[in-house]
């Protein structure tokens, strides 16, 4: 049998939590660990490696250089750049700037790469984009409508009293404030309900800050996201996740179903309102894009 290879770029809160998950999932054989500093990678992996020992683990990590990630079966990105967030609204979109040089330097370095690469860096829909468009990798998806779907499952199970599984519904679009929640299609026990839309849309947009208020940053939602997506974008089983991919001129959360590790995204059905505000989020995407591939960026700015 052949040996599996999932890279992490990134040593910081979202990059430790993705790999230590790697470690006891059964996942992956191998966890290639790759950071801004050889130090800070060597670092993880040596914690890691007693991670593995206590557990029992046979998933051996080690670290490398962002080169070597193109032998990898998947190569998951959480790296985040150091600033400081001033906005209080839309706070995903605070990283923009300052994330893209670094996403665009990786895209670079993987060109051509033909694994699967999962994006977590924020803002996750315009950092997929850069990514696929500077390295011109096919299989290039975004990690962030698929938590925003889980947190929409467990927020409407808790308030209609039922468990999570029997709630199947989509959250698409923007992992932020253009969100969709896809609530005409959604059922629970395989039945149409009504959705307390204000109450659920409060919910979603909070629960991200009480964690971060309470421990620094999201970190094992992130976590599991990516471990959903990477068991079904390596064809370990089939199923549907909700990421960030090419829609017409923009990215964007859709559903995506793989089968056998091939990938489909297609639309829940919408109603009216739910397509003016995927038009609408389409949009902003789009807009933002524009701005962040022709905005100069720091080195410009000063030369």
């Amino acid at each position: 049998m052949r040996t599996v290879r999932v890279g992490v770029v990134g040593a910081g809160a979202v990059g430790q939590s993705v790999a230590a998950a790697l470690i006891t999932s059964g996942i992956a054989d191998r966890v290639l660990v790759a950071s801004r500093t050889r130090e800070q990678a060597a670092a993880l992996a040596a914690d890691l490696d007693d991670m593995r020992q206590a557990a029992g683990s046979s998933v051996r990590p080690r670290p490398c250089d962002v080169a070597e990630l193109v032998t990898c079966d998947a190569v998951v990105i959480a790296v985040r750049a150091a600033f400081t967030n001033a906005l209080s609204g839309d706070v995903r979109m605070g990283g923009a700037a300052v994330n893209a040089p670094v996403i665009t330097a990786l895209a670079g370095t993987l060109g051509g790469y033909s694994g699967t690469v999962l994006v977590v860096t924020n803002p996750v829909d315009l950092m997929t984009r850069l990514f696929a468009e500077v390295s011109g990798c096919t299989r290039v998806f975004g990690i962030g409508s698929n938590l925003d779907t889980a947190r929409y499952r467990l927020a409407l199970a808790a308030v209609l009293g039922v468990h999570p599984r029997s709630v199947l519904g989509h959250v698409i679009g923007e992992h932020g404030d253009g969100a969709v929640i896809c609530a005409s299609a959604t059922t629970v026990g395989g039945r149409a309900v009504d959705v307390p839309l204000r109450r659920i849309h409060e919910e979603l947009r909070s629960r991200p800050g009480r964690i971060a208020t309470g421990i620094g940053r999201t970190r094992a939602g992130p976590a599991g996201a990516v471990l959903s997506a990477l068991r079904k974008s390596l064809a370990l089983i089939d199923g549907v996740e909700e990421l960030s991919v090419r829609h017409g001129d923009t990215w964007l959360g859709k559903p995506v179903r793989f089968t056998a590790g091939h990938p489909m995204a297609f639309l829940p059905d919408l109603d009216a309102r739910e397509q003016r505000r995927l038009d609408a989020t389409s949009l902003r995407l789009r807009d933002a894009h524009h701005v962040l591939r022709t905005t100069p960026g720091p080195e410009e700015r000063t030369a």
